[in-house]
């Protein structure tokens, strides 16, 4: 029989190598939490390309990579860990998909992502339409986030925006924090790595001021005016401040809360169900507001 090549990397082990690696984005044991999590990840095969892959398409086991980043970064997990989220499936969605492309575009929308009954599956456009390369990391994680958001919510509506609004400010506030307790990997803080460290400089007010403009800009085509959402990120902020979790404008954590408490295990804190009492009255406030409105 053939003998084979030592030498040749298969793709099998390239994928393996990937998720081998799972652990390296973002310093030493960042897996995923035990309990909240995604449960599987599931990129593009090569095959569902087509004719149009070029020399600069990356391969499915570097999207797999990609998506082992995603769901392993410290603001993502922070989120999961807070609403208490299992989501079966994060998986790459199918970048040249012409049908949903175009019925997306129809409807006024540029399609990044979907969210299939409400969490089962999850799926992010990692890659522009040429196919060259990946689109930029911080960009995923704001699809994401937004695909997380219609969990509870399916409409582009007061409570969704909300909602997003206030999982942005956990995602960055995470960063923040870590940046301010002094963790690095290799010389870089996770919120450089994530590239969001221009959001997260300046501490919580620097936070909140940041995402009420980027919340602004993107419900701009969905007709939701930012005073009905601002309350509710505002909230939010000042419940970080009120656990003592909070950052200085020079990036100095105030406080004795453990930024980096319950990340990979462990049992919920009676502060953070306070703290998801304190969030859902500010969304159901979101809610009365928006129904108002609406008269």
């Amino acid at each position: 029989s053939r003998r084979s090549d030592p030498l040749m990397r298969g793709f099998e082990n390239e994928k393996q190598i990937g998720v081998e690696a799972k652990n390296l984005y973002w310093g030493p044991n960042t897996a995923q939490n035990r309990h909240y999590k995604f449960v599987r990840l599931e990129p593009c095969s090569w095959q569902s390309f087509g004719h149009r892959p070029n020399s600069n398409t990356p391969h499915d086991y570097e999207a797999l990579r990609l998506l082992e980043k995603l769901s392993t970064d410290p603001g993502i997990k922070a989120i999961m860990i807070e609403r208490e989220l299992v989501v079966n499936t994060l998986g790459e969605m199918d970048p040249i998909d012409d049908r949903l492309m175009q019925k997306k575009q129809q409807e006024g929308a540029c399609l990044l992502g979907y969210n299939t009954n409400q969490g089962l599956r999850i799926d992010v456009k990692l890659r522009p339409d040429d196919l060259e390369g990946f689109i930029p990391y911080d960009k995923l994680v704001q699809t994401l986030i937004h695909e997380l958001s219609h969990n509870w919510v399916a409409a582009h509506d007061v409570l969704f925006w909300a909602n997003y609004g206030q999982m942005r400010v956990e995602y960055l506030h995470r960063h923040a924090s870590l940046a301010a307790a002094g963790r690095y990997v290799n010389g870089r803080t996770t919120a450089s790595l994530a590239g969001v460290a221009d959001l997260c400089s300046g501490g919580l007010k620097a936070i909140c001021n940041n995402l009420l403009k980027e919340v602004a800009k993107e419900m701009v085509q969905h007709g939701v005016p930012l005073d009905a959402v601002a309350p509710a990120i505002i909230k939010r902020c000042e419940e970080f401040e009120a656990e003592g979790n909070t950052v200085d404008a020079a990036g100095q954590r105030l406080g004795g809360g453990d930024s980096t408490k319950n990340l990979n295990g462990g049992a919920r804190t009676e502060e953070q169900g306070e703290a998801n009492v304190r969030r859902e009255l500010a969304l159901a406030a979101a809610e009365r507001r928006q129904a108002a409105a609406k008269k």
